[in-house]
């Protein structure tokens, strides 16, 4: 039996990518883990370890979007608090320059939080922040 209702393959054609190979338990743990590892540098490697793994693995993926929905929260929250801090500074004259240490209040969190997740997720269990705005279901 031919298939002809086939179009013809060209043979100069590039071939077409395998699709990636689902994670082990334990690389599914380890990433996982690591996503949350990684908000300690920022948001960037939680969204590159979430974007590179979340079809591979069923833990990663949960993991990737929590620590990455975690690290958008702390970063609105820098961006509001630097906003606030600017706003009281210009209305006080240069007052309220005193408070700008806040603005690194988020990092300092996120550091702390990030650490708690990691110890958590690389034991396999599942982490939930206390508060996140959970935008990427």
């Amino acid at each position: 039996m031919t298939d002809s209702n086939l179009p013809p393959q060209d043979p100069n054609a590039a071939p077409q990518p395998t699709p990636a190979a689902p994670l082990s338990h334990e690389q599914d743990v380890q990433w996982g883990s690591f996503a949350h590892l990684g908000g300690i540098l920022g948001i960037l490697p939680s969204l590159i370890i979430w974007l590179v793994f979340k079809d591979r693995g069923s833990f990663t993926n949960t993991e990737g979007k929590e620590a990455l929905n975690f690290q958008i929260t702390l970063v609105l929250a820098t961006v509001a608090l630097w906003v606030l801090t600017t706003i009281i500074t210009v209305v006080t004259f240069g007052f309220g320059y005193v408070f700008s240490f806040l603005t690194y209040l988020p990092w300092v969190i996120g550091v702390i939080f990030s650490i708690i997740a990691f110890m958590t997720a690389k034991d396999g269990n599942h982490y939930r922040y206390p508060f996140a705005l959970r935008l990427i279901k």
